[in-house]
């Protein structure tokens, strides 16, 4: 971007880590952001020469440059929040994820408290917007345990679709894992195309069924890799990158030249986007022991 060229304000900042591009228009239709010393509008065009403020905190010339998008695997334990900060003092997300200069990481799509799983976190808010919008289907996979018999014909009715108060759902797969004849629980894989909030639990609730355990282990093309702990991080290599920016219509971006990029720790950004190859679902996810999860 040069001075001659304007882009949308909400662009800008949601590429400079500032939330996803619907993030950042709720920002400026509240009055948090300011150019060149008003209040912003929707609709307000800018460059990376104008002066913007966001909650009264200028935005750095750096961050309104385009930075070259990364792209970060996340196992995220049980008992942590996918926000910045919490009013209760829990556990965050964003303490155990690697550095970033001139931007910040913006998870795309939120697990609650008591889920685990794969979270992917980019520093491109246009990225992260696309990825999460409804209209580009990108599936979500991931593994229940529930606790209790359930019948055939709950499982079917979840398939077939039922209506929950924001709207009507449906699972779509749905597959039941063998388990123990004196277990307790049942194991079920499931796949749906949306992120509201705590849906795949308020599904199974609405049929008077109670989730003991949820893990996502797929989203879209990315599968949890199997080597990766819970609480760590593990890059994607460029050709990934560019693979998730096609698949959202975005361009695909040069490589990078690592000599001059400081935007990740180097040496830990090479290492795990040497091992971040394996975690393209290419290679199917085998549960061998359930009761790890």
């Amino acid at each position: 971007m040069n001075q001659q060229t304007d882009e949308k304000l909400q662009k800008i900042l949601a590429r400079a880590g500032y939330g996803s591009r619907r993030a950042v228009e709720a920002l400026i239709a509240q009055g948090k952001v300011k150019l060149n010393g008003r209040v912003a509008q929707l609709g307000d065009r800018a460059t990376e020469t104008d002066r913007i403020q966001v909650n009264n905190q200028p935005v750095k010339s750096s961050r309104l440059v385009k930075q070259p998008t990364q792209v970060i695997l996340y196992n995220k334990p049980e008992g942590r929040l996918c926000t910045r900060s919490d009013e209760k003092g829990r556990e965050t997300i964003f303490t155990q994820l690697p550095r970033i200069h001139n931007g910040r990481w913006i998870s795309i799509g939120r697990l609650d408290l008591n889920t685990s799983g794969l979270l992917i976190l980019t520093n491109n808010g246009e990225l992260a917007n696309r990825l999460a919008h409804p209209s580009f289907e990108v599936e979500r996979e991931y593994l229940v345990r529930i606790f209790g018999e359930v019948e055939d014909s709950v499982v079917n009715q979840l398939k077939k679709g039922i209506v929950l108060e924001d709207g009507p759902a449906k699972f779509e797969q749905i597959s039941r894992f063998k388990t123990d004849e004196e277990s307790m629980n049942n194991w079920f894989r499931v796949t749906i195309k949306e992120g509201r909030n705590r849906e795949v639990r308020r599904m199974w609730e609405s049929q008077g069924v109670q989730v003991s355990r949820l893990q996502r282990v797929r989203y879209g093309e990315f599968r949890l890799p199997r080597n990766l702990r819970k609480g760590k991080t593990q890059a994607l290599t460029w050709k990934q990158i560019n693979q998730l920016l096609k698949s959202v219509d975005l361009p695909e971006e040069a490589r990078p030249d690592m000599r001059q990029t400081n935007n990740v720790d180097k040496k830990r950004f090479v290492k795990n986007s040497r091992s971040g190859q394996r975690a393209l679902s290419g290679k199917k996810r085998t549960i061998h022991d359930l009761s790890k999860f």
